[in-house]
């Protein structure tokens, strides 16, 4: 019998693509009742598990591919360009596999073992106090934004807290499971509806010592407790953040592809009946819009493109930390695609006019999905810029991303 849990080979990056384009195409055929329901519907996440990506960045030990950073980029902007909130919810599962990959053995066997999928919180609100066990923490809070919580049964999240073997207060993140949590339906936002990311919340939940993940040291290079158990395990050989956040980015740019394919799809077929019934693509201005929403989109993507290369290097190099500038460098790369993606995709909405708001006709969602995208704290853009800027100034930058 199949284990649900382990790919049995590794998948062909054709494959791999082909599997993602049927996920977006299905996610696509149910966004209007997605958008209405502020979830997927369980078909979609279903059909996402049937094409295994949530295993592929998993260490090999424990049945993962650890698929090229390229390709894990390219499958993200494939859903997307069908359906960002499937794809957000795709990105997600891939590198919720990951963390348990730095955790003890006892606690990386039992969340790789059971093939459950995986969500997290980085924000540090929880309150935390020291079991009476002498072992384990007691972790209480509420945790907005918990996307995917209604599909996964382990659940990451966040609290500074200084740890029995610590020697001050850190970021980890402390894991449950969703049973041992309630999720508090209040997802009715602007965009990214269908990734369904409710807030979870914990009155006093216990958490043993191998459940959880020290973010903080993992930051600073630290790989597995109990040793470097998969040393060529390409996660264990990058900067962790960099690599956790790589995918926000391409959530943005297979987006505004689509958006920029109907737009230049609806300019051909435009006709301008309150401007004499011209041809929107006759007119000079309608051909200099395509050639300026083409380029910057270009432009955009060189930049996603250029945060899977930087991964690549760091492979290759072995650098789990990173300088300082060069953190903050790709921070301000993550905010300037996801600000300047909602924008273009503003300005694609505005041009296409009146027609282009109707629901049916999804160009109006892809921007909403897009505003929403830019405004995770991952790579909001003012914080981004400020915190590259004082790089380049030699002052230390964001202290978080």
């Amino acid at each position: 019998m199949r284990q649900p849990n382990v790919l049995q080979k590794p998948l062909e990056r054709e494959e791999l693509l082909r599997r993602a384009k049927e996920l977006g195409e299905l996610a696509e055929q149910h966004s209007l009742q997605s958008d209405k329901d502020g979830k997927l519907p369980d078909v979609v996440i279903e059909k996402m598990k049937e094409a295994e990506f949530h295993l592929l960045m998993r260490p090999k030990t424990y049945g993962g591919q650890e698929v090229d950073f390229k390709t894990f980029g390219d499958i993200i902007r494939t859903v997307a360009y069908h359906s960002v909130p499937a794809a957000w919810i795709t990105y997600f599962a891939i590198i919720h596999e990951t963390w348990p990959a730095f955790l003890p053995k006892e606690g990386r066997d039992k969340l790789f073992g059971r093939g459950e999928l995986m969500a997290d919180v980085f924000a540090p609100v929880g309150q935390v106090e020291d079991a009476d066990d002498g072992e384990g923490y007691i972790v209480s809070g509420t945790w907005n934004f918990c996307s995917g919580v209604l599909w996964c049964d382990w659940i990451a999240l966040g609290a500074i807290h200084k740890m029995r073997d610590g020697e001050q207060p850190e970021l980890s993140l402390f894991i449950v499971h969703k049973d041992d949590s309630e999720i508090i339906e209040n997802w009715d936002t602007l965009g990214l509806r269908g990734t369904g990311s409710n807030a979870v919340k914990l009155d006093k939940a216990y958490v043993a010592p191998h459940m959880v993940f020290p973010i903080s040291r993992v930051v600073q290079g630290a790989t597995a407790p109990d040793g470097n158990y998969e040393p060529d395990y390409q996660i264990f050989n990058v900067p962790y953040l960099a690599y956790f956040l790589s995918g926000f980015a391409q959530v943005a740019i297979g987006g505004l592809n689509r958006l920029v394919d109907d737009y230049i799809e609806k300019t051909k077929g435009r006709v301008r009946i309150y401007n004499n019934k011209k041809n929107e693509k006759d007119g000079s201005s309608g051909q200099r819009n395509i050639g300026e929403i083409k380029m910057e989109f270009n432009a955009l993507k060189n930049i996603a493109d250029e945060i899977l290369e930087k991964l690549q290097g760091y492979r290759e190099e072995g650098t789990r930390v990173l300088e300082e500038e060069e953190r903050e460098q790709l921070f301000a790369m993550r905010g300037y695609v996801a600000k300047n993606s909602a924008e273009l995709a503003t300005r694609i909405i505005i041009n296409l006019g009146g027609n282009a708001l109707y629901r049916e006709g999804q160009s109006e969602r892809f921007v909403r999905d897009l505003i929403a995208v830019a405004a995770h704290p991952t790579h909001l853009y003012e914080d981004a810029m400020v915190g590259y800027g004082k790089t380049i100034l030699g002052f230390d930058g964001h202290p978080m991303w």
